[in-house]
This record gives structure tokens, sequence and C-alpha cells, in this order.
């Protein structure tokens, strides 16, 4: 079993991630070696390394592995940072991070989702990353600034909260939009944050409390 994973993993990263060019060689190291299929319901293992977005329960996805790749990159990571999620999801993305970057903070609005995340995650051994049950939209200003935010759910604009949490030199990467969607790249520059919009992309929505 865990043989054919591994083999389904090195299809996925060279078919899916390094066709379309990513370049980063430690995220592709540890996209070759994380067990995707952990973190989907046992009976989608088989589809884990598919090109695809994949229903987790609760009405929410683990997104389509080139994804990950790419919202990861663009944070340009080196191993030093804290970094922000919002959307701790099936928990895929969270270890991405965790492996990537020296601290994780990852909200997430479901407390079923975060329990089964957190359980799924700390029986892997990662220590780097804490969790938290609320509304995202707001980030996690107690523990802020960040080097990085990842926001992976679509919200309608920009949640006001999350650019202010960025450290000067901050990378925040969240897709926008209703119907039609688009990633967008923040960048912080002293007060100033510049934006750009990198490529056409469909989440599941951004939920926050109002």
């Amino acid at each position: 079993m865990k043989d054919r994973f591994a083999a389904l993993r090195q299809k996925m990263v060279e078919t899916q991630i390094v066709s379309r060019g990513i370049e980063d060689p430690r995220l592709l190291e540890i996209l070759r070696r994380l067990p995707r299929h952990l973190y989907v319901p046992e009976d989608r293992w088989e589809e884990a390394y598919q090109d695809e977005p994949l229903a987790i329960g609760e009405g929410q996805t683990i997104s389509q592995p080139y994804i990950v790749a790419y919202m990861t990159e663009v944070l340009k990571l080196g191993g030093g940072e804290r970094v922000l999620e919002v959307g701790t999801g099936s928990g895929y993305q969270t270890a991405v991070l965790a492996e990537m970057a020296a601290e994780v903070f990852s909200v997430e609005l479901i407390e079923k989702l975060s329990r089964r995340a957190r359980e799924t995650l700390t029986g892997l051994g990662y220590e780097n990353i804490r969790f938290r049950v609320g509304d995202g939209s707001r980030g996690w200003p107690e523990c802020a600034p960040y080097d990085g935010i990842i926001v992976t759910a679509a919200a309608e604009q920009v949640p006001s909260a999350l650019p202010s949490q960025l450290k000067d030199g901050g990378r925040l990467i969240l897709p926008v939009g209703t119907g039609a969607q688009d990633l967008v790249l923040i960048v912080r520059r002293g007060e100033d944050f510049l934006r750009s919009e990198l490529l056409p992309v469909r989440f599941v929505p951004l939920v926050s409390v109002h």
C-alpha cells in the first residue's frame, strides 16, 4: 500500500506540479514525501493524488495539488518564517506550510474539521502548528505580525484585518471573488500594500461570522 501511494505521489509531482512550472526544490521534495491520502476520507484515498480538489465533508474541499504548490511557492518561504493559515480544512496545506516554515498559526471556523486536522497532524508528529477555531477573516492578531498569510477559501474582497497583520515585506495570497475568482497576492511595503492578480481559480466561499 505504501509503495503504491509513493508512486502516485511521484506521478502527481511530475505531471501536475513540475510540468506547470513549480520550481522550489524544497517544496517539491516535501510534496513527494507527504502522505496526501491521509488528509481525505479513507474511501477517497485512491483519488487523493488526482488533479482535482476533493470533498472532505462539511461542504469543504482539499485543494487541487497544483494550487497547494502554487500558493505555497508564492509565499517564498525560506524556513524561518511565521505563517498564518486561514482555513485549516483537511490539514494538508497546513502540513506543507509546517514543513516549509518555522511556525504555522491555523484558523478554522468549523470545529469538526479543525479537530480532525489537529488529530491527523499531531499523529504525524507536527509540533510547530497552533490551531484555533474561529473566524479566520479576522486573522490571529495576538500572534501577528506574519511573514506570510494564506487563505484557502474565496472572500468577496480582501478581509480588511489581514494585510495589517503582515510584517514589512510579508506576503498574503488568497482567492478573491464570488462567481469568477482570482488568486490575489498582496505584498506589504511599509504602509503600502501592493496588489497583483495571479491566475483564475475556483474555491469554496470563505465563511465569516458577522
